[in-house]
């Protein structure tokens, strides 16, 4: 068998291919053979020489999909007419209004499997918190907008509470729950001094939580 010498661009290929389905048919209803049969040419085998199962081609396309997150955060981490707290709270508003989350909330998949669980989890904690909050964080504590003792841990349990705990795709919750679960947040947050969850974020949460459960 010839080996594949373009393996980025089947890889490419089969997240392309996975969003558009996922997004027409939804994560639930779209099988390994549905994407498939619409690679025209790939066998199945060829899918799980790059993707272990339909969750790890899930990770891929959602990272895609907020691929723009990186230019985000590094153009508001630039920000000279913002402090840390200010900055921090431009982070979630302006990444939760993306309509990058509306599509990913829309193909979310419930996180049945562990696996997907413990990479949500490991990313939020090594990748994402050092990533984009640590830094604005230790900004914060230098210009006197925020005090905190532990930066570190701090943004890591941010991350946690807003991927595992407010996260529909790990705990299942109403509408009303989740706007339950983001005002009890949002106070604790105010009780470390960080104000940096409002009625409009708490709103596009709840939309994005309500998409979720609406979605096909």
């Amino acid at each position: 068998m010839a080996r594949n010498k373009h393996p980025e661009e089947t890889v490419s290929r089969i997240v392309d291919v996975a969003s558009r389905l996922f997004l027409e048919k939804g994560y639930n209803q779209t099988s390994i053979q549905d994407i498939v049969d619409h690679l025209g040419g790939l066998s199945k085998g060829a899918i799980y020489h790059h993707f272990k199962s339909k969750e790890e081609i899930w990770i891929a396309v959602a990272d895609r999909m907020t691929a723009d997150s990186e230019q985000l955060f590094d153009h508001i981490l630039a920000r000279k007419d913002l402090n840390g707290l200010e900055k921090l709270k431009a982070i979630f508003r302006d990444s939760l209004f993306r309509s990058s989350q509306d599509n990913l909330f829309s193909i979310a998949p419930t996180t049945s499997n562990p696996q997907l669980l413990l990479s949500i989890l490991q990313n939020a904690v090594t990748v994402t918190a050092p990533r984009y909050l640590l830094p604005i964080l230790e900004e914060g504590i230098r210009d006197g907008s925020i005090h905190a003792e532990y930066p570190e841990e701090l943004a890591q349990l941010i991350l946690l509470d807003f991927n595992v705990w407010i996260n529909p795709m790990v705990f299942p919750s109403s509408t009303e729950e989740c706007r339950r679960k983001l005002i009890v947040l949002a106070q604790a947050l105010r009780g470390l001094g960080l104000d940096i969850i409002d009625d409009t974020i708490i709103e596009r949460l709840c939309a994005l939580t309500a998409s979720y459960y609406n979605r096909k």
